[in-house]
């Protein structure tokens, strides 16, 4: 079995999508033709702030998880959740995803547009925040529109994801080769002068599929001098959703504290 593989069996969560209690306050949505679960906070008639967030290998949102439903009502933050299987979120074009666009342009482009048409709500009043695969994808985002997307927060994220290159992941259709993916990858799209001002990076201790290519952000951002925030102490199974669920108030609390900043 390829570590890919491995890592995905683990990944999963125990409990499939159609069993799980349903809430009132998700909904499916369209994002430029692309299917979406968006949150819509029952105790505001004006969401206080925007987050975009991306999921990881599972393919599994934020839609039915009591833990982050919780917490984003109580702050009172919309939520959009995307739905993009195994594209990577890159900046390069992935046909099952997209046939015109990659899915780092797409979500530049469109989910502005979609916060402002719903609520009046325009970057930088979006903040952004996923899970493995798609917490290397935010800071993805982040790092390439540090002005537009100034607030992100990462929980457990696959910086380092060119290591699944050869093993039967859909990065062998994407990429040519392993260094092309490499040079994809969110670390080498840190600007030293121009980074998001608040960035939040968490991973479990216990988590070898992602603790090396954080260690390496971490000490690249303390290098140049960029602030940011980190968890990497607190051990909650290792990985996946248990982790996350566990992390869910502190990352949630910090994007709504972020967002109440004027930027």
């Amino acid at each position: 079995m390829s570590c890919s593989s491995v890592y995905l069996k683990h990944r999963r969560p125990s409990v499939e999508l159609h069993e799980r209690e349903s809430f009132v306050s998700w909904s499916s949505e369209l994002l430029a033709q692309q299917p979406a679960d968006l949150f819509v906070p029952e105790s505001a008639t004006m969401p206080r702030g925007a987050v975009l967030f991306l999921h990881g290998s599972d393919g599994v949102t934020l839609r039915d998880n009591s833990s982050f439903t919780a917490e984003l009502e109580q702050h009172q933050l919309a939520c959009l959740c995307p739905l993009g299987p195994q594209c990577y979120w890159t900046d390069r074009v992935y046909s099952p995803f997209n046939e015109h666009s990659s899915p780092l342009a797409l979500l530049f482009q469109h989910v502005p547009i979609f916060f402002c048409n719903r609520w009046q709500i325009d970057p930088p009043r979006i903040a952004l925040c996923g899970i493995e695969l798609g917490g290397q994808g935010v800071l993805q985002l982040a790092y390439r529109h540090a002005r537009q997307f100034p607030i992100v927060a990462a929980i457990s994220p696959k910086i380092d994801f060119e290591t699944w290159y050869g093993h039967g992941t859909t990065l062998d259709e994407i990429f040519p080769n392993r260094e092309a993916a490499r040079q994809a990858t969110a670390i080498l799209h840190l600007h030293p002068l121009n980074w998001p001002k608040h960035q939040f990076l968490l991973c479990d201790p216990l988590d070898h599929y992602c603790c090396d290519g954080v260690s390496a952000l971490m000490s690249k951002l303390s290098s140049t001098g960029i602030p940011f925030h980190s968890e990497t102490e607190q051990s909650h199974g290792g990985y996946g959703w248990t982790y996350a669920n566990q992390m869910a108030a502190r990352v949630v609390g910090f994007l709504a504290e972020r967002l109440a900043l004027d930027h």
